[in-house]
């Protein structure tokens, strides 16, 4: 690939740095209004990223060459590396955080997954809370925008399974100005989301900061909090009650909520398969942590146990990571099953970590066809969604990326339990990485800060691993790729 092939990424990833800057703004107004000793941290951090952003677009701001599918790969993973890079200099510069915690921390918020190497909270600077919040909410529609509008075109790991009629735009095969079209649908309706879901956490109790730094997070389904004790700390039925249902919503795929809207109908979501398989399985895991719950005798009563296993079930399967008790001290086989059930992950074009419920559904699907077939070698028996036969390139797609999702797993988990020296800690961190979760066992079971500046790098990758498809980070580290 010749260096001018470069230009046009090199544009993309300037001008997005100089959109972020922006976003240093609102925790700089706290900062200063609060005088929390951290204005200085972001006017340094926003000075130095749009200056950053203008040294980049600025030698190729006529670089207007149409980029090619190809392309997309090192755009999408350059805007999120460079994200990532950017958003750490407030850690660095308000809390004096390490280089290895600040990146961590900001690619943990960026993606959405909500892991911390903080502890604290409570006492921290209030800018620095809202600018934790406001990271992941900003990931969240960047995931959004990444699953129903990019992904699909690039078709990596089956995502493209995900194109409802909704989102018309994406179903072109070409990276063109249409994209903008979905952009501001998905702004308006995650916009509209986060603010409905302020309001109801407003209205049952928490301040003003609090409603709206936890609906950033709720409707991201990230998992940072502003306190320490994650939505444990206010103590409230209605509260959990209610982040359960906004996390559900949240964790759908936007392109329905889109649809649901234009039609004016709650039909389209009872008619989507993956729906209906995403709460057949909440429901199952709901119910099962029920019992075991009660079983233990974890909680007083048959209502309580109901209560918090809904929470833990919902908080964990969509990969949100809030958190209303600590999960690691529960008996039995309870800490290790939600850290499984991780893996299944919301529904596709959602902001959501883990697998996706839909290659769930194609993988359970296409395992029964096989088992149809060695009963009955001769028959054909087409893979269907909704009623639409899918095109074999998509189950390939399904199972390309499931094996490599399986190979990944391993691959870091050998490398971290070698670092670490604890296999447990190794596979919940790595499962909580590539799932985007946040909560972890062993070492990291209450922060992750005892974890060396190694595996924090390492899992940092793993986090974008994750959330980019990993076709989209693998694809970067192919010779055949950079020869193209």
């Amino acid at each position: 690939m010749r260096l001018a092939a470069y230009a046009p990424v090199q544009r993309i990833v300037g001008v997005l740095l100089l959109f972020i800057s922006l976003a240093f703004l609102p925790p700089l107004v706290f900062a200063i209004v609060s005088d929390d000793g951290a204005a200085g941290a972001f006017v340094i951090s926003l000075a130095a990223v749009s200056l950053t952003g203008v040294g980049l677009y600025w030698p190729v701001r006529r670089a207007h060459h149409d980029l090619r599918i190809s392309d997309g790969f090192l755009v999408v993973v350059a805007c999120w590396a460079a994200v990532c890079l950017a958003g750490a200099i407030p850690f660095v510069l308000g809390l004096d955080a390490s280089i290895a915690d600040a990146v961590f921390e900001s690619t943990s918020g960026i993606t959405t997954t909500g892991a911390t190497v903080f502890s604290g909270l409570d006492n921290m600077p209030i800018s620095i809370l809202w600018y934790r919040q406001q990271l992941q909410w900003i990931g969240g529609l960047g995931i959004i925008v990444l699953a129903v509008a990019i992904l699909p075109m690039l078709r990596v790991g089956g995502m493209q399974v995900a194109r409802a009629e909704a989102t018309g735009p994406v179903k072109e095969r070409r990276l063109t100005p249409r994209i903008a079209e979905t952009a501001k649908a998905l702004w308006a309706i995650y916009i509209g989301l986060t603010l409905v879901c302020a309001a109801a956490f407003w209205a049952a109790g928490m301040s003003l900061f609090d409603a709206f730094g936890h609906a950033f997070t709720t409707i991201a389904t990230a998992g940072f909090s502003t306190h320490d004790a994650s939505i444990g700390h206010f103590d409230s039925a209605l509260i959990d009650w209610l982040v359960t249902f906004f996390v559900f919503v949240a964790s759908l795929n936007f392109g329905l909520h889109f649809l649901a809207l234009r039609r004016g109908s709650a039909q389209v979501y009872l008619k989507d398969p993956e729906l209906r398989l995403f709460a057949l399985l909440l429901l199952i895991v709901t119910l099962l942590i029920t019992v075991l719950l009660w079983h233990h005798e974890v909680n007083s009563s048959i209502w309580d146990s109901l209560r918090y296993a809904a929470f833990q079930a919902v908080s964990y399967t969509t990969t949100t990571g809030f958190a209303t008790a600590d999960v690691s001290l529960w008996p039995g086989t309870l800490p290790l099953l939600l850290i499984l059930v991780s893996a299944l992950g919301g529904c596709a074009g959602a902001t959501t970590g883990g697998v996706k419920i839909i290659r769930v559904y194609l993988l359970t699907k296409q395992g029964l066809r096989e088992l149809q077939r060695l009963v009955h070698p001769r028959s054909v028996v087409p893979l269907k969604l909704g009623g639409r036969t899918l095109d074999p390139e998509v189950a390939n797609a399904v199972w390309g990326f499931f094996s490599l999702y399986i190979l990944c797993i391993i691959v870091l988990t050998l490398i971290v339990s070698g670092i670490e020296h604890d296999l447990v800690t190794a596979v919940s961190v790595v499962f909580s990485a590539m799932n985007n979760l946040g909560p972890a066992l062993g070492q990291a079971s209450s922060t992750w800060a005892p974890l060396s500046d190694s595996t924090k790098y390492l899992m940092s990758f793993a986090m974008l691993l994750g959330r980019l498809e990993i076709f989209t980070v693998l694809v970067l580290l192919t010779p055949a790729y950079w020869r193209h």
